[in-house]
């Protein structure tokens, strides 16, 4: 069994380094590990930092983007590189523990699931700002109407997928409207999904979050579009 861990990084000079050691030291037993970074243009001391590093761990490739296209580009880069059995996706801010990866496999490994969403309301989690809150929880409510399905957290970093489901969809979006994207394409082709609880330790503006309310409105726009149309 191997598990690829895709890594899209932009500008995390001071986190990068800490979450690939943090990967690294995960024991799964019985399982290898895969983990591949798309530095998707960074500006910062961070390409400096990969391509020092690279060589240092054995299960580390790392694809170097010429220009910065979003999370969405940098996943689907990752994703032509991956030949494991699982797929996860894991954020380079420390915000996600990777920890929590042998709750995101169990399901799929005991053939519950073909996806498995780590839920951050449903474990413990740093408080979080308020309108942040209020918008997760208006496009999961969203979701849940357009697509009958019950889910917490459908912007959640982590999303774990056998292989075979996620490199067959045929996914289009640059940046953060992945995540709506994903979503919306394995519920219409009505995949098993569950969901676990995970840790999560969010960040605030001043500590370099990215995603804005507008990212918020470009992901209810996506979630209606892939409703009707594929």
């Amino acid at each position: 069994m191997k598990l690829s861990i895709i890594i899209p990084v932009f500008n995390e000079e001071k986190t990068v380094e800490k979450l690939i050691e943090e990967v690294c030291r995960v024991e799964l037993p019985e399982v290898e590990k895969e983990i591949i970074v798309v530095d998707d243009g960074s500006t910062d001391a961070t390409p400096e930092i990969l391509k020092r590093i690279k060589n240092k761990y054995p299960e580390l490739k790392v694809v170097f983007k010429e220009k910065n296209e979003g999370k969405g580009s940098a996943i689907r880069r990752g994703l032509k590189e991956v030949t494991g059995d699982l797929v996860v996706f894991q954020d380079a801010d420390l915000e996600y523990d990777p920890r929590d990866y042998p709750l995101l496999m169990k399901p799929i490994l005991e053939g519950k699931a073909d996806v498995v969403y780590g839920s951050r309301f449903l474990g413990p989690h740093r408080v979080l700002l308020f309108w942040h809150l209020i918008g997760n929880i208006f496009l999961n409510l969203v979701t849940n109407f357009l697509y009958n399905t019950t889910l917490t957290d459908m912007e959640t970093c982590y999303k774990m997928f056998r292989s075979e489901v996620i490199k067959n969809l045929p996914l289009k979006a640059q940046g953060f409207e992945i995540e709506p994207e994903i979503t919306a394409k394995i519920l219409k082709r009505r995949y098993r999904v569950w969901e676990v609880p995970i840790s999560y330790n969010g960040r605030g503006y001043e500590e370099g979050k990215k995603i804005t309310w507008r990212d918020g409105f470009i992901a209810l726009y996506t979630l209606f579009k892939y409703r009707f149309k594929d």
